[in-house]
């Protein structure tokens, strides 16, 4: 007979599993409001001059906001890769481009970052959970855009949009 090993009791948190450059990353399910394709980006040709990043290519229209999309694989500084699908979050004016997602699953515990993250990483995530006995880093949804960077970037498309009425 087998011993029966007690679930971990702590908070329970559905995740959503994604992919960008080969790299398996999640996210917390409760800050994507939508998951969707790649139709309907606007270029965005600001970026450069407005913000000292190139990771801000597109925006997206959706119910009268604006939302800018950050490529994951340039934020993570992972090697370019194909983005398939859009990760558009609840809290903010942003949106990620994805390679693929993967599902929904619930993690237990959340980690905490090793002393060995000691750069950007320590920012980009919020912890790591071992999901079928990989280890998998949850991002900060927080981090993709500062506040900072989307106050810059929101009077920079209100300038253009000003000019383009005058």
């Amino acid at each position: 007979m087998r011993p029966i090993v007690p679930q971990p009791k702590g908070a329970r948190e559905d995740v959503i599993l994604f992919t960008v450059g080969g790299f398996r990353l999640a996210i917390a399910a409760n800050a994507v409001s939508e998951i969707r394709g790649l139709e309907d980006l606007q270029r965005f040709t600001l970026g450069a001059t407005y913000l000292r990043t190139a990771k801000i290519d597109f925006t997206l229209e959706r119910n009268g906001r604006t939302y800018f999309v950050v490529n994951a694989a340039q934020h993570f500084r992972l090697p370019p890769s194909t983005p398939t699908r859009l990760l558009v979050l609840r809290q903010t004016e942003a949106a990620i481009q994805v390679d693929s997602t993967d599902r929904m699953m619930e993690i237990s515990v959340l980690h905490a970052l090793p002393q060995a993250f000691t750069g950007d990483e320590r920012n980009w995530y919020r912890g790591l959970a071992v999901m079928n006995g990989d280890v998998v880093p949850v991002v900060n949804q927080n981090a993709f855009l500062s506040r900072a960077e989307m106050a810059v970037l929101k009077t920079a498309v209100q300038r253009v949009k000003g000019a383009a009425a005058v």
